[in-house]
């Protein structure tokens, strides 16, 4: 759908800093209502950004004949004059870099084990279509907390196209200039600048954590040795990531009391003589 700058302008009470929600580097995005009452999700392209012309493109390219239940929703677009405008549909409880993660961590929001597991199981259904359901395969290449946003049921919708890649089935990866954001940047695609779906997938890893975990993969007001979140070792000895069921070492072994994975106890067993 093509909308006009001035429907725009009316939708979002003339861009008023009050329906603000949000600010990448493209620029600004305003919740707006249209004339029919539908609540959008209204995304300006900043007109001091030159990245953002490309990124502004590229995510109309990549978004605008694709539709699956964890993905945004293009509703339309704006491009008149200097203005060029993305509409989505509204999500209601923002991102999970600000619901779990962020300054909203004090929300009404529940984010029990079950809501974790089905986000989190919603993200890589949403993945799995870009990379394989979808002809050419679709990188989003900024998986990242702020980039999942949550609907009124708390389904997970990947959002932020504009630095996403098309990849041919004929080819394996694609050079180019390496982007995204720092913490979750696979190493050889930071090193080598090389496009491959597993780029996504290390992104993915690092959400998969910064979700169990409940905080940020970097977070420069802990003490130094904690402010990266992969580096801490007692995250990856944690029985949740490394034991299954009956899972042994040569000193005991950790059992589960409950079949449910997010209502989970381990217990540890010392063996006799360890």
């Amino acid at each position: 759908t093509r909308f006009s700058y001035k429907e725009l302008d009316r939708a979002t009470a003339r861009f008023d800093q009050s329906n603000k929600i949000g600010e990448g580097g493209y620029g600004p995005v305003y919740k707006g209502t249209l004339r029919d009452g539908t609540a959008v999700a209204v995304k300006v392209l900043s007109l001091q950004s030159r990245q953002g012309a490309r990124e502004f493109l590229s995510e109309l390219i990549t978004i605008s004949d694709i539709s699956h239940e964890n993905l945004v929703k293009l509703y339309g677009c704006c491009v008149e004059g200097s203005h060029k405008i993305l509409v989505y549909n509204y999500l209601e409880n923002n991102s999970l870099a600000q619901t779990l993660l962020g300054s909203q961590q004090h929300s009404s929001i529940q984010f029990n084990w079950s809501t974790r597991v089905n986000i989190c199981i919603g993200v890589a259904q949403g993945l799995a279509y870009l990379h394989d359901g979808v002809r050419p395969h679709v990188v989003h290449r900024d998986i990242k907390a702020s980039n999942i946003l949550l609907d009124q049921d708390l389904t997970p919708k990947i959002s932020d196209f504009g630095l996403a890649k098309l990849l041919p089935s004929d080819v394996s990866h694609i050079s180019t200039r390496v982007a995204g954001t720092l913490g979750y940047l696979a190493p050889e695609y930071a090193i080598r600048g090389q496009v491959t779906r597993k780029s996504d997938v290390y992104s993915f890893g690092v959400l998969l954590i910064e979700i169990v975990s409940g905080r940020c993969n970097t977070d420069t007001k802990l003490p130094y040795e904690d402010q990266i979140l992969l580096e801490k070792r007692l995250l990856f000895t944690n029985p949740f990531f490394l034991c299954r069921r009956g899972h042994t070492t040569t000193r005991g072994s950790w059992t589960r009391s409950s079949t449910a994975p997010w209502a989970t106890t381990w217990t540890w067993t010392r063996r006799a003589g360890s």
